[in-house]
């Protein structure tokens, strides 16, 4: 399945049913009169989250969205039928945003099952029964329907993960992702090997826990070097980020600095969020090289750091128990409401 976490979209809700013009005629009835009854309400655009759910890529081929408008009002002063309400199920993460100018957040869908109202449909035409009066006992207009709201959205999606796990090119991240998840990330001996966001559960201890890989940053990914700086919406929900360093690199600090600006550049919090600094691939190096590394990385502001090697394990287990720290005291592990089993045959659309 293709990765695709933005898509601008159609929406359109239903439009009311006209009132409807009539008159009492029975046989054996004395006094007739206006029996007009009001048009339908149109239907709602709405959209839902659901789990199970990690791309937008439907979207792609189905763009308009137009929820059914509401039934004519009849005689006998019937009411026109409502229109059925348009639900559009989207991700969880998803935000909503205008397209008057790419930032005005209408809705931001993040939990399973949850429901936002986006589009009300139009409101019936009254019929001709109701404009009855004293003095006017015959009256013959009616309204037509309320036109339904439309709207052109941006769908953009936001990857909900506890961990989000960053580095230049190169670092290791598909390794590691793949040591500690069932993730089958590809992992290749050159730069930008992974183009778009990977999700993984990682299991450690008696905790489970989500991780985030985006792909690496560069100098200026901020300004679009590279693949920029459009993935890190995939990590802003992260609670604590991990920091991969490739202990072969030509100067770890550099490296480290390099992922802080980007991080500083983008904005939106990531430079607040807690970081955990892991030297990788120590399983090329000696282990006094590995130690002249992570005092220099201390010496230029870390925290702490990891010594780890993401194929073969090693550290690893102590830079989770890190991790484990900075997470609620239950993280969510089980099937969220309405999230589908495997076994479910029931092919997923938008609507």
């Amino acid at each position: 399945m293709h990765f695709l976490d933005q898509a601008k979209i159609y929406i359109r809700a239903g439009s009311g049913g006209p009132g409807a013009v009539a008159f009492r005629r029975e046989k054996y009835v004395q006094y007739g009169g206006p029996n007009g009854g009001n048009g339908g309400k149109g239907g709602d655009i709405v959209f839902e989250a659901v789990a199970g759910l990690n791309t937008l890529i439907d979207f792609r081929y189905t763009q308009h969205f137009k929820a059914p408008r509401g039934g004519h009002g009849q005689g006998q002063n019937r009411t026109g039928a409502a229109g059925e309400d348009l639900v559009i199920r989207v991700p969880v993460g998803t935000q909503i945003i205008s397209d008057e100018d790419r930032e005005t957040v209408l809705a931001d869908l993040t939990e399973a099952g949850q429901r936002v109202v986006l589009l009300e449909g139009g409101m019936g035409g009254r019929g001709n029964a109701s404009y009855k009066t004293s003095t006017n006992r015959a009256p013959r207009q009616h309204q037509p329907g309320i036109p339904g709201e439309e709207l052109w959205v941006w769908l953009r999606l936001k990857l909900l993960a506890d961990t989000g796990l960053v580095g230049l090119p190169n670092a290791g991240k598909s390794t590691f992702i793949n040591q500690i998840t069932n993730t089958k990330a590809k992992v290749g001996d050159y730069a930008f090997t992974t183009l778009r966001p990977q999700l993984g559960v990682v299991r450690h201890r008696d905790r489970e826990f989500v991780l985030a890989d985006i792909p690496g940053l560069i100098a200026g990914a901020a300004d679009g070097a590279g693949v920029g700086d459009r993935f890190l919406g995939h990590i802003e929900r992260c609670r604590v980020l991990i920091h991969l360093i490739d202990v072969q690199g030509t100067d770890p600090v550099e490296a480290m600095e390099i992922v802080e600006e980007e991080l500083a550049a983008y904005g939106a919090g990531l430079d607040d969020k807690p970081r955990l600094i892991a030297l990788n691939k120590i399983d090329l190096v000696d282990a006094e090289l590995v130690r002249a590394f992570s005092a220099e990385l201390i010496a230029a502001g870390a925290a702490e750091v990891f010594p780890i090697s993401g194929a073969t394990g090693k550290g690893i287990d102590a830079l989770l128990d890190a991790v484990s720290a900075y997470l609620p005291a239950a993280t969510a592990t089980e099937r969220p409401a309405g999230e589908r089993e495997e076994t479910d045959e029931t092919p997923w659309s938008p609507i």
